[in-house]
Parts: C-alpha cells; sequence; structure tokens
C-alpha cells in the first residue's frame, strides 16, 4: 500500500506530458572537453535530428508568432536561413549542452544592448526547470535559463542565467564563471558550433531547494530557444519543446543512463 500511495504522490507531483514527446536524456560515462568539437560525446547525448522552421511548423508546439526567421536580402528559401541539431547529457555534476549549425549570417549587434537581451543576438539558450513542479510559473522557483551568445569574443554576458528561486522571479545574472565552460567554434558564412558545460549544483541547486544531485530517472523540463536576428531587431526564434516562458508547456526532460552509439551495418 505505501509503495502505490508513494507512486500515486510521484504522479501527482508531474505536470502532465504537454506534448506526448518524451526528451531522455542520457547519462555520459566518459570525461568532456568543452573544446567546439562534439564529436567525444554527440553519439552518447540526446538529438532527435536537425531542427529548420518546416520541421517547426508540423511540431505540437509550433506558433507561427513566436517561431519565425527574417528576411534579410537577396537569399535562398528559409530552410537556407537556420538549421540546427542540439544535442544535450548528463553526468553526476554537469549539464552538457551542444549545437551544430548552419546560419547564413552572425549577428551579435544590438543597438539597446543591456547584458540581459540575449534574445536581440544570436544566440541559444537551454529552458530547464529542475526538478519538474506541477505548479506552472514563469521563472519561478526551479526554472532556469542557459544562454549563450554566440560572439566567439564571450563577452561578460556571453554566458547568461535567468532563473527563479523561492519567492523570487525573473533573476538575471552571468552564469558564475566557475560554473560554467563554453566555447564557439566559427565555421563558413554564420555556421557554428556551440559546446557547454554547466555544474548544475550551483545552479539548479539555488534555484530549488527541492533539486538534488541528479539520477536515473529524475524528470525535468525542456524548452530550447535559438534566436537569430539577422539585423531584425527583436528578430527570429525557433522554439523548441515549448511555446514560451510558461514552463507548463514545456517538455517532458527524463534523465536516463548511458546510451550506445548508433550501429551500421558492414558491407
Amino acid at each position: 500500500m505505501r509503495v502505490l500511495f508513494l507512486l500515486a504522490v510521484a504522479a501527482w507531483a508531474q505536470k502532465p506530458d504537454p506534448y506526448g514527446y518524451v526528451i531522455r536524456v542520457p547519462k555520459l560515462e566518459r570525461a568532456v572537453t568543452v573544446d567546439g568539437h562534439l564529436a567525444e560525446w554527440k553519439d552518447y547525448a540526446f538529438s532527435d535530428g536537425v531542427w529548420d522552421i518546416a520541421r517547426l511548423r508540423h511540431s505540437p508546439w509550433y506558433d507561427p508568432v513566436i517561431n519565425r526567421l527574417t528576411v534579410h536580402g537577396d537569399e535562398p528559401g528559409a530552410e537556407e536561413d537556420l538549421a540546427a541539431r542540439y544535442y544535450i547529457a548528463w553526468d553526476e555534476r554537469f549539464l552538457y549542452l551542444g549545437a551544430d549549425v548552419k546560419d547564413n549570417a552572425n549577428d551579435v549587434t544590438d543597438p539597446a544592448h543591456e547584458p540581459k537581451r540575449w534574445y536581440y543576438k544570436d544566440a541559444i539558450c537551454w529552458f530547464i526547470e529542475a526538478p519538474q513542479l506541477r505548479t506552472a510559473k514563469k521563472f519561478g522557483e526551479g526554472d532556469n535559463a542557459f544562454c549563450f551568445v554566440i560572439d566567439t569574443s564571450k563577452p561578460a554576458y556571453g554566458a547568461w542565467w535567468r532563473h527563479g528561486a523561492r519567492g523570487k522571479t525573473y533573476l538575471e545574472e552571468p552564469l558564475p564563471k566557475d560554473a560554467v565552460q563554453y566555447a564557439i567554434r566559427r565555421g563558413a558564412r554564420g555556421d557554428f558550433v556551440l559546446e557547454a558545460r554547466v555544474a548544475m549544483a550551483p545552479t539548479l541547486g539555488v534555484s530549488s531547494p527541492d533539486w538534488h544531485a541528479p539520477r536515473v530517472g529524475d524528470t525535468y523540463s525542456l524548452e530550447i530557444v535559438h534566436t537569430d536576428p539577422d539585423g531584425g531587431d527583436y528578430g527570429g526564434h525557433f522554439l523548441i519543446y515549448g511555446r514560451g516562458d510558461d514552463d507548463s508547456t514545456w517538455g517532458r526532460m527524463e534523465l536516463t543512463g548511458p546510451q550506445t552509439p548508433i550501429e551500421r551495418k558492414p558491407k
């Protein structure tokens, strides 16, 4: 009876999965060097393929008002404007975040710059609620956004942390230097690879008193926001696995054990 009661409490404590699209994030068993090269861990991480505007328009969280691109001259079709693969994994201390991006232009200029205005620049931001709580909120307790401006000069605001805490919302500050490592490797045009490692205890643990060291079976919530202004003020955005700041719209993220790479048959 006690087991059934605990299961019932656990089920009540979790938000309903808004999309029926569970994001299963594997644990890494090997050390990672954060250098802008994803090859050593991307096959062991969660990734569900290439995201572009054509794929987004068929997703259950799609809203054309917030998922959009900016036309800034003579350019090919919308799919050529922005496309990316995103990666996420974890171990006992860190979240590992990666992106391999095709972009037709790099824009990190904001005429009304403020450190917190990452969303007016080329940036990728992982929104994470940890642990997942039943109460819907907007950057309250347990909500975090780990945001990386795609500026290879790595300014002080280049790795940003928006979060809540007990009794507080929308706290804005740089990610603590001892809690983050990240690297950006540029390619042609605006193409780039982003690799980041964020320590969980000094971030997720600060945002929520209910957070504990990660273990297989823990449930978080996840949304990815990729901004691409291309000189267009607030500009273009991809919102993946969610619909904005309300964490009840973020996808269900489960921490799993390690996964093996995809095998291919020999000739």
